[in-house]
């Protein structure tokens, strides 16, 4: 396994395939936008091509994922400003729906998003891989290279500072 390159285009190819979908879920639970996600995951293939010499074949999915974090990590700052100018735009809406029904699913939408952003990014990464992507605490530890009792311990504190912050509903 050793001798597979990703400079050889059919083990790069292979490589992307079997990957692009688990970056990209990735990348979408860093930045809550798909599109963003799809963005990330596609740089993060160009810049291991472009690397691909220098990266170790047996080591190239944990590499995906830390190009992906840091392609998100970079993107952070232009995002909260993104963001902050969306909050404060007014929202339309086109649908026959009553303003007091928009209203509250908007209210409950942003509370939503809320609770979510206040996790930490450990919390947040493990519950929505877990609770959107299906995966099992034995995989979220493989691909975040930490221990299945610390996806444990960050899915709970997740689950509750949820339940803390969505009380009620």
């Amino acid at each position: 396994m050793t001798d597979k390159s990703l400079c050889d285009e059919i083990y790069f190819n292979e490589f992307y395939t079997t990957h692009i979908q688990s970056a990209s879920n990735f990348a979408y639970y860093k930045s809550g936008d798909k599109n963003t996600a799809l963005d990330l995951a596609q740089e993060a293939f160009i810049k291991i091509w472009e690397n691909c010499s220098k990266i170790d074949f047996t080591k190239a999915k944990s590499y995906l994922f830390t190009v992906v974090n840091n392609l998100f990590l970079n993107k952070v700052k232009h995002e909260k400003v993104v963001f902050e100018y969306a909050k404060s735009s007014p929202y339309l809406d086109v649908n026959n729906q009553s303003p007091e029904y928009l209203l509250e699913e908007e209210e409950f939408k942003l509370k939503l998003k809320k609770a979510i952003e206040d996790l930490t990014e450990g919390e947040r990464e493990v519950f929505l891989m877990n609770r959107i992507d299906g995966k099992k605490y034995r995989e979220i530890a493989e691909i975040l290279a930490i221990s299945q009792k610390a996806v444990e311990k960050r899915m709970s504190l997740a689950l509750k500072k949820l339940r803390t912050k969505i009380d009620g509903i």
